[in-house]
């Protein structure tokens, strides 16, 4: 499991680099969404985060940065899904529901 401070700032970063923000302002909200997404790819979908790896790291932001965009009320896009399967697939995986 990757550990918290390296992986997650890293994750920070590139979300707020994907979205376009340079201050601060919302890194505490952030923080949360990389946090629960890290959380749910751990325990809910089995899948064994790896620091170096930067498939891993991508895929948190990239799903962070669709979360954050959409306040959870749209179904994640295909793209985001099939990648997610193959992390399931490769990575460990729990049930994918």
């Amino acid at each position: 499991m990757p550990t918290s401070s390296s992986f997650e700032e890293s994750a920070l970063t590139l979300v707020k680099s994907s979205l376009g923000y340079r201050t601060t302002v919302r890194d505490e909200l952030l923080k949360k969404i990389i946090d629960g997404v890290k959380n749910e790819l751990i325990e809910e979908k089995g899948i064994q985060l790896e620091e170096s790896n930067t498939t891993h790291l991508m895929f948190v932001v990239d799903l962070s940065a669709f979360r954050y965009e959409n306040k959870g009320a749209s179904a994640m896009p295909r793209n985001l899904e099939y990648r997610l399967r193959n992390l399931i697939i490769k990575y460990g995986g729990g049930s994918d529901e």
